[in-house]
């Protein structure tokens, strides 16, 4: 076929609908087109573009590669609404586990409410109410990730899941999704690999090019500027492997600080470093010395899946002279949600809040509430404009 999308269309009409797609359409009978991995045909968009210009008929394209799927909108604009689909919520692990299914608390559209204070304490109630089970789905996602293989049944074994992640997921990507990863040399090969090798060791930080130059001038004996790097970072934010959250821009003030990295699944992370950093409540208790490290991977985890929900703007506000550094800021129309995560057993309520205060109290930012996510349940702070909240409970929301 020369037109794949198009004959394959005119095949449906003549065959199964036995009438044009516009004439199905005055019937009231309109017609729905499913194209899955369509980015691996030639000229997919221009195709597509002709087919919804001139016919009445909606079209959903899904596909393996957002990098390639991406490469479309330009043909697209103004005709396509793009959704990124990342790995499952833990609600969706418990659901696929367990048949346990309930409503979220978290609006699949329309973020108004996260202003709320009555919203985030009705998710708490939520969250407790469904303890047990979010318990269990939190350590299952904790142990090994949110790619749905590794929820069937039956369960895989972690070097089994560990084999597949870094071969069908992140070798996939890094050879064959990138375009000038696959037509370039082995020296470029080499940096992709281990600039995102480096992601994951930093994942949940900020490194700039006092971390990643020196770096890789030692892994690879080879000097690479900044912006060269920085590329490739943005590349692998493109395809969804990793997203790089933007330090908050505000007043015109010129903001230097480099983005922070969060990536699409910590079980990347362990696949690639070959080291398990457990995030669950009883696995830290087991393994105490990597408190700090599981709360660098905790800061990963929800940046990823606040920048994944659909129309929420999510930033870090990095630390200034006169202001202390904040871990996430969700922007809401006008207004401003601090988030800051302390990720330990023992929550100093003065200490641990400072810089939620200090946000709080700035009037510019016009945040109504702070978002104090933890590694227990149950924790309490004797300011009313934060909300203590533990990871499990606030994944559990959407």
């Amino acid at each position: 076929m020369t037109e794949p999308i198009l004959q394959v269309a005119r095949w449906f009409e003549n065959e199964v609908l036995h009438a044009s797609f516009n004439e199905a359409a005055l019937r009231h009978e309109p017609a729905f087109l499913f194209f899955d991995e369509v980015q691996n045909l030639e000229d997919w968009a221009p195709q597509l573009k002709n087919l919804v210009d001139n016919h009445a008929v909606r079209a959903l394209v899904t596909g393996s590669s957002s990098l390639q799927i991406a490469a479309g909108r330009d043909s697209l604009a103004g005709r396509v609404t793009t959704l990124d689909l990342g790995s499952l919520l833990l609600r969706e692990i418990a659901e696929l586990r367990w048949s346990h299914s309930e409503t979220p608390r978290w609006p699949a559209n329309g973020q108004s409410d996260l202003t709320s204070l009555e919203f985030w304490h009705e998710g708490l109630a939520q969250a407790a109410a469904s303890r047990d089970v979010r318990l269990r789905a939190f350590e299952a996602f904790s142990r090994l990730g949110a790619y749905p293989i590794a929820h069937q049944t039956p369960e895989p074994s972690w070097p089994e899941l560990s084999d597949y992640l870094a071969e069908t997921v992140i070798r996939r990507v890094l050879q064959h999704d990138l375009p000038w990863a696959k037509k370039g040399r082995r020296a470029d090969k080499a940096l992709l690999e281990e600039v995102f090798r480096l992601s994951c060791r930093y994942a949940g930080q900020s490194p700039g090019p006092s971390v990643f130059v020196p770096d890789l001038r030692t892994i690879l004996r080879k000097e690479y500027g900044w912006q060269r790097i920085r590329s490739v970072l943005r590349s692998l934010d493109a395809t969804l492997l990793l997203r790089l959250i933007e330090p908050l821009e505000l007043r015109l003030k010129r903001q230097t600080a480099p983005a922070k990295i969060c990536l699409c699944d910590h079980a990347l992370r362990a696949a690639w470093l070959q080291e398990e950093i457990p995030i669950d409540v009883e696995g830290l208790a087991k393994s105490p010395h990597l408190s700090d490290l599981a709360g660098r991977i905790v800061e990963s985890v929800l940046g990823y899946f606040l920048a994944s929900i659909p129309n929420l703007d999510v930033a870090y506000h990095p630390a200034r002279t006169t202001e202390e550094e904040v871990d996430f800021i969700i922007t809401v129309g006008t207004r401003r949600i601090p988030v800051e995560v302390k990720y330990r057993r023992r929550i100093d309520p003065f200490e641990d809040t400072r810089g939620l205060r200090a946000f709080l109290e700035n009037t510019v930012y016009n945040a109504p509430l702070g978002l104090l996510v933890t590694l227990e349940d149950g924790v309490t702070v004797p300011d009313p404009r934060i909300v203590p909240i533990s990871l499990s409970s606030l994944l559990w929301m959407r």
